[in-house]
Parts: structure tokens; C-alpha cells; sequence
């Protein structure tokens, strides 16, 4: 049955709605990057540019990578941007825009993001990479979807113990990352744990300027989970919808984290850009 026009919303020219995009615009290797301004810090190390477009804070690059043909995508900040992105890149390789059915033979994406993050943890320096094994949602996009296809509920359950979690809050769901895509981009300079997805960056991930919070301590919760070794390495606001999503819809994804901070410590980077460039050249040079 074919998807309805006001679900599936194609531009004039045949292009998916947010993205801009058509199915010949992209690779199935797709690296994932916040900022729009960031997109040249990686494909200036491509050989060629072939493809480029930009509408709102969604900017894409297809080129060549040492032979490899790769697409870098901007998504903005958060999870809602995700869910946009992750949905319409899927369209563009798993439905048919012409006649709007779902194709029989499924393709699936690699997807790696390339973002910064803040630790939870006092032993872990500003300046490291971090491999996210695990995506936390602290949001509620996972149960916007049928989510029986993933959930570590051990881990969940005793999370939610340590934390006294509120039963207000989404329950929170624990998503593992690709298996494949971790192995492969995993070193002795890497660490890795669970990222927490907040829902935003002020008061969602601990942060007091005018505003009071209804829980001051859960940053500290979060910094001292531990559950058979598991622990919460550092806090954004984007992994878990991509690890929720990709596993959802048959994808690869890995979330790789320049750490330019550390709340436990109060430290920030002295040389940020530094730091996301050479997790820039460290992650193109294992695709």
C-alpha cells in the first residue's frame, strides 16, 4: 500500500522533505556531524566532492574517501533532528519515492557520529575519544516506536533502582550501538561506555543558571552507576536516538566522542578544535 503523500513528504523535485536529498545523493556510509560548519573539517580530507546541498541546519557532502565513496550529514542538535534524519535517510534507500512502497530488498546504512561530548567520569581526561557501546534514553523517542527488538533490561532495572528514577520520566531504555562498527573503530586509545541522551543542555543534563531543578542530584547518579562493570560515561543529546533508530530500521551505528569536558572535574579543553579534528582523521582513517 503506498505511503500517503502527507506522511512521506517529497519536495517538487523529487527530493525527501528536510534533507533535500534523492537516493543518487548519498552513500551507504554516512557519517554524522551537529554542526553544518563542521561538514568541511571532514570532507577536506576527501579526495572529491561530488554532490552538496543545504536546508536549514541539514547540510550533506557526498565524495571520495581513498576510493570509498562517503556522505557527511549535518543533523543539529538533539534527538527530534534524529528522528528527521535517520527516518528520510532511510526512505531515500528502503522505499521506492515513485511509487511510495516499501522495497522487498532492505539496504542497510553504516552510520558513524562524529560529535563531542562531556564525561561523567573523574578518570576520564578531556581530549580522549570515546566509543559509546550503549545509548541511554532519557528522552521517550524509543517509545514513540514498537521497541521490542532491543532493550537490555537488566542494566534498565537496575538503573532504575540506583537512580530512584522517576515515575514521571520516560522509562529509560538502554541501546546497544553496532557490534560490527565498534570493533572495527575501537583502539588502545579509545575508551567506551553508556552515553546518556538528555533532552536538552541546560536543565535535561544538570546545568543551573536561573532555573532550579526538580532533581540536582541525578548527575551524580549517573556518575556513580555501575552495574557488572557498566557504567555511564558521559551525557549528550543525540546517541540514543541514533543507536534506537538504526536498530529499529536494520542500520549500523557507531557514536564516536571527542570529550572536550569533564563535569566530575569542572575541566574544559584548552584546544577544542584540536581535539574534534584529530578524532576527525582518526575516524576516516579506519573507514
Amino acid at each position: 500500500m503506498p505511503i500517503k503523500e502527507s506522511e512521506l513528504i517529497l519536495n517538487p523535485d523529487g527530493s525527501v522533505y528536510h534533507l533535500n536529498l534523492k537516493p543518487e545523493n548519498i552513500s551507504d556510509t554516512i557519517i554524522f556531524v551537529g554542526d553544518p560548519d563542521r561538514i568541511e573539517n571532514v570532507t577536506k580530507h576527501f579526495d572529491s566532492i561530488e554532490f552538496e546541498t543545504q536546508k536549514r541546519e541539514f547540510k550533506t557532502q557526498t565524495g571520495v574517501l581513498k576510493g570509498k565513496r562517503v556522505s557527511v550529514i549535518s543533523t543539529g542538535i538533539g534527538v527530534d533532528n534524529i528522528d528527521i534524519v535517520l527516518n528520510e535517510l532511510d526512505a531515500l534507500v528502503n522505499i521506492d519515492l515513485k511509487t511510495r512502497e516499501i522495497k522487498e530488498e532492505l539496504t542497510s546504512l553504516n552510520i558513524i557520529r562524529i560529535g563531542t561530548s562531556g564525561s561523567l567520569q573523574k578518570d576520564m581526561p578531556v581530549d580522549s575519544f570515546l566509543i559509546s557501546s550503549h545509548g541511554l534514553d532519557l528522552v521517550g523517542l524509543s517509545h514513540t516506536y514498537q521497541i521490542e527488538k532491543f532493550g537490555n533490561p537488566k542494566t534498565e532495572e537496575a538503573f532504575i533502582k540506583h537512580t530512584n528514577f522517576n515515575s514521571k520520566r520516560a522509562y529509560p531504555i538502554i541501546i546497544n550501538g553496532s557490534s560490527k562498527l565498534i570493533e572495527n573503530f575501537e583502539s588502545n586509545i579509545t575508551h567506551k561506555g553508556i552515553t546518556a541522551t538528555a533532552g536538552g543542555f541546560y536543565g535535561p543534563q544538570g546545568r543551573v543558571l536561573r532555573l532550579k531543578l526538580n532533581e540536582s542530584s541525578f548527575n551524580d547518579k549517573l556518575d556513580s552507576f555501575n552495574f557488572n562493570g557498566a557504567k555511564i560515561t558521559n551525557l549528550e543529546m543525540e546517541t540514543s536516538g541514533i543507536y534506537g533508530l538504526s536498530k529499529l530500521l536494520g542500520h549500523h551505528a557507531i557514536s564516536i566522542n571527542a570529550i572536550i569536558a569533564n563535569r566530575a572535574n569542572g575541566t574544559f579543553s584548552s584546544n577544542p578544535k584540536q581535539t574534534v579534528e584529530n578524532l576527525i582523521t582518526y575516524t576516516l582513517d579506519r573507514l
